[in-house]
């Protein structure tokens, strides 16, 4: 006669219940895994080399559930653009501390060159032209954004110079866009150093400002 052989029932079939075990994700933790790929897919191959194809398949999921989160590639992308400029314009807005403008305006230089540095996908994003039309505006609007924050600084010591204050956005509207667009240059080069970069924006926009003429007047044929 056989002797039985006794079995604990939770090691029976063990091997199933490790193959069919998965951890699921919460809705919220699904949502920031797409996000995280879209940003990442977004800044290397641009909205129209992204496909929503590509960012189901690197999440583990279906197409469908990136339509259930976002309704589309174009939603994602809209979030995602939104959370980049709402950390760059955080940065820009808390970094503004000191007192004295030249200070002021090396703290402005700063706060962009680190986030180019700290978030260069997000920089990468927030530059590319996409055909997409969104409520959350562009790079361009969002330059406008941080050069009104420059705005009351400008217009205080156009005030304290005699200048006309009015003009103040003007000038906030071109030095913000010199920073932002010599950022986009040192992306790619990251030379000289950070530091050396802010120096010399603040150079030529302090001592721009330092010389500057009440009325400037043009001295070619053209007035108009």
């Amino acid at each position: 006669m056989m002797e039985r052989v006794a079995t604990d029932p939770s090691t029976q079939n063990s091997d199933k219940p490790r193959r069919s075990r998965r951890t699921r994700m919460s809705g919220a933790e699904r949502r920031e895994q797409l996000l995280e790929i879209g940003r990442t897919l977004f800044a290397s191959k641009g909205f129209e080399g992204t496909s929503v194809e590509e960012i189901a398949s690197r999440a583990g999921v279906s197409k469908p559930v990136v339509y259930e989160h976002f309704g589309g590639k174009e939603g994602l992308y809209a979030v995602v653009v939104d959370r980049e400029m709402r950390q760059l314009l955080s940065m820009v807005t808390s970094s503004l501390t000191a007192g004295h403008p030249r200070e002021l305006l090396e703290q402005a230089a700063f706060a962009l060159l680190d986030y180019i540095e700290e978030h260069t996908d997000g920089f990468r994003i927030l530059v590319r032209d996409s055909p997409v039309a969104q409520s959350t505006g562009s790079f361009a609007s969002l330059i406008s954004d941080i050069a009104t924050q420059v705005e009351d600084i400008l217009g205080r010591e156009f005030k304290n110079r005699g200048f006309d204050a009015k003009l103040a956005p003007l000038y906030a509207q071109a030095l913000v866009g010199m920073v932002a667009l010599t950022g986009q240059w040192w992306l790619d080069v990251r030379k000289p150093k950070k530091a050396e970069v802010a120096a010399h924006l603040v150079n030529l926009a302090w001592h721009g400002l330092d010389g500057m003429e009440p009325k400037p007047r043009l001295i070619g044929h053209r007035k108009s």
